[in-house]
């Protein structure tokens, strides 16, 4: 079968070879019928642009890459899947159209690095970054190389839920977890709780240093020692929210209160409690952090911070792809609401 040509596809819609080249390469104006007549021909004979070769001619590709830290969290597939929601449009090659790439970094520093060279060899149109950043002088440097080479290339580097990266272009949509972690021990300091365990996540994390920094900030401002048996690292996941509670209830048993890393750990402080006979929020207090979308329906609800994982991926999404500016001087500071429900309530 002999494979269909930009000639075949510019006779079959009565236009030039080089209008169907500005429809397909979207680098040029053409009027929306045009576009439209082209597309139709496009599809009616299953015509494939070559990729490397477009891409090179034209500096990008149509590849938007989004690098997650675990895509089977809530909190990593919410943000994901809004950036992939306003990737599309006029504007990249083959009628707008563009292909998001998920990246599973899996929590590896070598596998971020790793999939943002892929990205840069495949030239991609931008890259969207989410999480937070590992917290490691020498990583923190290679990546700053990275996004610089990628931007010099073309690439729009946007950073989501991650601090920024200084002298490096990337547009950063960075969340105020030290706010949001502050407001969930104060609302239980001023339940009246004094004993309250810390669940962090790991410790490489700027997001857990900043939730815990949020934390600390809470207690010493009502004049409450920082007791280091108060706190247990571990991964973000529920089996770390049960291990930590067992921890922390054999390390003080008088504890009233739990503030977690995030929902899904707080599940698993809360299925702790329940084994050892202990009752939400009559005996034990349980705070998360995310509002991810099963936090309402825990039984009891989960009081937690609410953080605009869709509204924060979209608008990435956006700026990624340029419709929309990018906020004053590259950074904006995404602000959470807390979100007080049935796991809080008053020592007892």
């Amino acid at each position: 079968m002999t494979a269909v040509t930009l000639a075949d596809v510019a006779a079959r819609a009565q236009v030039s070879p080089a209008t169907v080249s500005r429809v397909l390469n979207g680098n040029y104006p053409v009027a929306a019928a045009t576009r439209e007549r082209v597309l139709r021909a496009v599809d009616d004979l299953d015509y494939v642009l070559n990729g490397p070769a477009s891409a090179l001619a034209a500096a990008t590709s149509d590849l938007v890459g989004i690098l997650v830290n675990d895509i089977a969290d809530p909190f990593f597939g919410i943000m994901a899947g809004a950036v992939q929601s306003e990737i599309g449009g006029p504007g990249g090659r083959a009628g707008g159209e563009r292909m998001a790439v998920v990246c599973n970094t899996g929590g590896s520093p070598e596998r971020e690095l790793t999939y943002l060279t892929l990205l840069q060899r495949q030239r991609a149109a931008a890259v969207v970054l989410t999480g937070g950043a590992i917290e490691d002088a020498a990583h923190a440097a290679a990546i700053a190389g990275k996004l610089r080479r990628l931007s010099e290339a073309g690439t729009r580097v946007v950073l989501c839920g991650r601090p920024p990266s200084p002298d490096t272009d990337a547009v950063a949509l960075t969340f105020d977890n030290r706010g949001g972690g502050r407001q969930l021990t104060e609302h239980l300091l001023g339940l009246g709780h004094r004993r309250v365990g810390y669940i962090a996540g790991p410790e490489e994390r700027t997001t857990t240093r900043h939730r815990l920094e949020g934390h600390r900030a809470a207690l010493a401002a009502r004049g409450i020692p920082d007791d280091p048996a108060l706190t247990v690292h571990g991964p973000y996941d529920r089996r770390s929210g049960y291990d930590a509670t067992a921890e922390l209830l054999r390390r003080a048993p008088d504890l009233t209160a739990v503030v977690a890393a995030n929902d899904t750990v707080a599940l698993g402080a809360c299925a702790a409690l329940r084994d050892k006979g202990l009752r939400i929020p009559d005996d034990v207090s349980v705070a998360g952090f995310d509002d991810l979308p099963f936090s309402i329906d825990a039984v009891p609800a989960l009081t937690t911070v609410r953080l605009p994982l869709h509204e924060a991926g979209a608008r990435a999404g956006r700026i990624a792809m340029g419709k929309e500016k990018a906020p004053p001087g590259g950074v904006a500071t995404v602000h959470g609401e807390l979100m007080v429900r049935g796991s809080t309530a008053g020592p007892r």
